[in-house]
């Protein structure tokens, strides 16, 4: 057969269609309206496309929606039933009726008179900031005791005038880095420039006018509001000021590391709101605390919010490098909450933003993927990476806000109920990796490990009070990121058509995960004919996808690119629907578990097709613990055993789970086995949470059902591909275990890192390994992270590095090869 191979880079796109209807290339200028959802996925449905298009008159879901066990009096507020039908709108597409004024002229200046109409003057932001930061008693005591302490060991403390001056000067040093001086003016002129580059290398950047009236009603309680936008991109810090300017919206406040603190580029960021913060607010070099920075910073937060000024921070602390939502920084966080504490404000409210790209500015971070330092920002870096901008296009961008929800009806929420203390990896996983050691867990939804006091003066209330807040902030801003084009082609490739599939399969496949996605109440950042869609995104791939024309009814046949960079890129866009099917996939991973668990132990004459749903949920709590450096599966407030019963349940509603007949049911015990597996895990399958009424019958004590999985080909081909989800972590996992093995003598964590990481890298290299994908340096550190969690390894700090060595636990090796065993029960090979 006859094969031409196309260059992507040189692929004639013209042929796409140009009808109103369906073109992607008017994407910019519309707006589609969805109707309602059906309740079941299509599961992948092979047929064709005509009769599937016209499900395309379907509303939108509406994401963002705040806790109604945490903050049920937030969630009626803002919100009525016609907001989530006011659709999307196109932020950077200006014409002459977005001003006050008609004609030709008006059409040609748009852009000026509407950044000229914008409500921005400099009444509206923080006045004399530095002064009443350095005239607060708390900086006053931090000047007072730097300047006083010892300069040798056994000297008396002193308070020497000149050394007050001079920490004086040193604190008015920090605060010229730290605080912004806004220009109404150079954001007007920001705001020009920024339609004119988000025009030339976006298709389009939409919002939802339902989530920007909810923002403008909390505006108008005179509180002052938080942003927390996920973290994807250096766009991300423009982006939002950008969005509130257009919608006459207070600029922000925004919380950036001094890593951007570049000459020319810094007074600019300043001047937009930007203000910078250590990455780490200890940098002196015997490595003690700086507590006049930390009363400069602490203070400054708190004036900014006294003075009711909007401030958006990012709680991921850098961008994400691998597509997915990383672990949460809550430092400054922590700072508006005791801000609250001290009453600087009545309220705060806080505002969860997702961010969704069809492909970043920066293109990938496979250079750090692949263990190489991160370059420092320069301004030959910034002005390089502008020029590439201008070349380029960079296809849709979705912003979603969700929201607003009170801060000081969180807190109170949290020291009214008793929330259970949540149990650490070592005592949720140890119990089921190494069953014959003692049953030292604590029972989730046991409050022993709880302190006494929920007060907000009790320090260890306020640390958990914070955590579960940042969390809560995060999976709410992750839940809200829509899902793009780049993200669903990506997540094909590599976990259902690794080998390639024409284009046209390629297309079916994509309307179905569509509905898969909507189906599940996320919602979608394109619109158009999937055979247009599906052929931007494969454009905006590049590199990462190859495209040869085959003899074969003249079809294009799509592969993905197997170079280990390309992959490392297909899984970092692939990652942005994982969280959609996160939890049905650790479920597909658990199915798998148990049933090999049964065939290899015996079922005492049961049928081997049968599953006991009590022993999968199990099952699938201890990968939800596994897995939990990876993403957040839960709210803080929900149990995680519940969690994983629902998404059991919901596999159920789709067909794809069946439970057996009662005659089936009737003739199956628990092995022996599959029992004392059982009673190593935390005891209470109450499946109770927080918001359900205590009448409720659903916590009461039933008797265990047992499921079948379908056999149809369809539900067979949905399974496969939730296990390849999570098919690189787990071979990460696993491989890590198995560079345990070899294991000797105590190692900086930095030194192993870097070993573990080549170690990977060659697996893949020699074609070893299943998913080249598993071998990126986020899954190596999350892997020893939870290695230590777990207590594979115990950790010792000497001055700026930690030392890893085999904890008692582990050192023996059948202990680490029961670990491998565990991890690798998971794995479908």
């Amino acid at each position: 057969m006859d094969e031409t191979a196309l260059s992507l880079g040189t692929i004639d796109v013209s042929y796409l269609s140009t009808s109103a209807e369906c073109s992607i290339s008017r994407c910019k200028h519309s707006s589609e309206e969805w109707g309602e959802c059906n309740s079941r996925p299509t599961l992948f449905r092979s047929a064709t496309l005509k009769w599937k298009e016209t499900l395309l008159s379907r509303k939108r879901p509406f994401v963002g929606r705040c806790c109604y066990v945490c903050t049920p009096q937030s969630r009626d507020n803002f919100f009525n039933a016609s907001i989530p039908s006011l659709g999307l709108r196109n932020v950077i597409y200006i014409n002459e009726t977005h001003t006050r004024y008609r004609g030709w002229l008006a059409r040609r200046l748009c852009y000026v008179l509407f950044v000229q109409e914008r409500d921005v003057h400099k009444g509206m932001f923080a006045k004399n900031l530095t002064e009443n930061v350095l005239n607060n008693s708390r900086v006053q005591k931090a000047i007072v005791d730097e300047a006083s302490e010892p300069s040798a060991p056994g000297s008396f403390a002193q308070t020497d005038p000149k050394a007050i001056n001079k920490v004086k000067k040193k604190a008015r040093r920090i605060l010229q880095e730290m605080v912004a001086n806004v220009s109404p003016a150079l954001i007007r002129l920001t705001g020009w420039v920024l339609l004119k580059l988000f025009n030339s290398f976006f298709w389009n950047i939409q919002i939802h006018r339902g989530q920007i009236e909810m923002v403008k009603a909390a505006t108008e309680m005179n509180l002052p509001l938080i942003f927390l936008p996920v973290h994807k991109s250096h766009i991300d810090y423009l982006l939002l000021t950008f969005i509130l300017f257009c919608h006459n919206i207070k600029a922000p406040y925004i919380a950036a590391g001094n890593n951007l603190n570049i000459p020319i580029f810094s007074t600019l960021i300043r001047k937009l709101g930007g203000f910078f913060i250590r990455r780490k607010l200890d940098q002196s070099p015997d490595g003690r605390k700086d507590f006049l920075y930390r009363a400069l910073l602490y203070v400054h937060i708190e004036e900014l919010l006294r003075q009711q000024q909007f401030l958006e921070i990012f709680l991921e602390g850098t961008r994400s490098r691998s597509g997915k939502t990383s672990g949460a920084r809550a430092g400054l966080l922590s700072v508006v909450v005791d801000a609250l504490f001290s009453n600087a404000t009545p309220d705060v409210l806080i505002i969860p933003v997702g961010i969704s790209y069809d492909r970043i500015i920066e293109g990938h971070y496979n250079s750090e993927q692949l263990g190489k330092p991160k370059k420092n920002e320069s301004l030959w870096s910034i002005a390089r990476g502008v020029f590439r901008m201008l070349r380029k296009n960079y296809g849709c961008v979705r912003v979603d806000f969700a929201q607003p929800f009170s801060l000081k009806e969180y807190v109170n929420s949290q020291s009214q109920k008793p929330v259970p203390a949540p149990l650490s990896l070592e005592q949720a996983l140890l119990p089921a990796i190494l069953p014959s050691r003692p049953n030292d867990t604590v029972d989730e939804g046991t409050e022993a490990s709880l302190p006494n006091s929920r007060d907000i003066t009790s320090e260890p209330f306020r640390r958990e009070l914070i955590s579960n807040l940042a969390e809560h902030i995060l999976f709410t801003a992750n839940k809200s990121c829509a899902v793009m084009s780049t993200h669903i082609v990506a997540s094909l490739l590599l976990y259902r058509h690794r080998q390639g599939t024409d284009l046209s399969r390629l297309v079916e496949d994509f309307f179905s995960m569509k509905e898969e996605v909507l189906a599940r109440d996320f919602d979608l950042g394109f619109s158009g004919n999937s055979d247009d869609v599906v052929m931007h995104a494969i454009h905006l791939l590049g590199n990462c996808v190859n495209i040869t024309n085959t003899s074969r009814n003249n079809e294009f046949f799509i592969t993905p690119s197997t170079t280990i960079p390309a992959v490392f890129e297909l899984n970092f866009y692939s990652n942005g629907v994982l969280h959609v099917f996160i939890r049905e996939a650790i479920i597909a991973c658990s199915l798998h578990a148990v049933q090999s668990r049964r065939y290899r132990n015996g079922t005492n004459g049961a049928s081997p097709s049968l599953i006991s749903q009590e022993h999968l949920v199990r099952k699938a709590a201890s990968l939800c613990y596994l897995l939990s450096n990876e993403f957040t599966v839960s709210l803080p407030c929900q149990v995680i055993y519940q969690v994983c019963h629902e998404s059991v349940e919901r596999l159920i509603q789709y067909g794809i789970l069946l439970v057996a007949e009662q005659d089936d049911q009737e003739d199956v015990s628990p092995s022996l086995t599959e029992q004392q597996w059982d009673k190593k895990l935390p005891e209470p399958l109450s499946w109770r949470s927080d918001e359900e009424d205590e009448d409720s019958d659903f916590g009461e004590e039933q008797r265990d059902c047992y499921l079948k999985v379908s056999q149809s080909q369809e539900h067979q081909q949905y399974i496969t591909f939730l296990q390849r989800l999570l098919g690189p972590l787990l071979e990460a996992y696993s491989s890590a275990v198995i560079f345990v093995h070899n294991f000797s003598g105590p190692v900086s964590e930095s030194e192993y890192l870097q070993k573990l990481h080549r170690h990977l890298i060659n697996r893949t290299e020699k074609n070893v390994a299943v998913y080249a994908e598993s071998a990126t340096y986020s899954h190596v550190k999350n892997a020893v992270k939870v290695f230590k969690e777990i207590g594979v390894f115990n950790q010792t700090k000497q001055r700026r590095d930690t030392i890893l060595e085999l904890s008692t636990t582990f050192l023996p090796q059948r202990n680490r090869q029961k670990l491998l065993e565990f991890i690798m029960s998971f794995m479908v090979l």
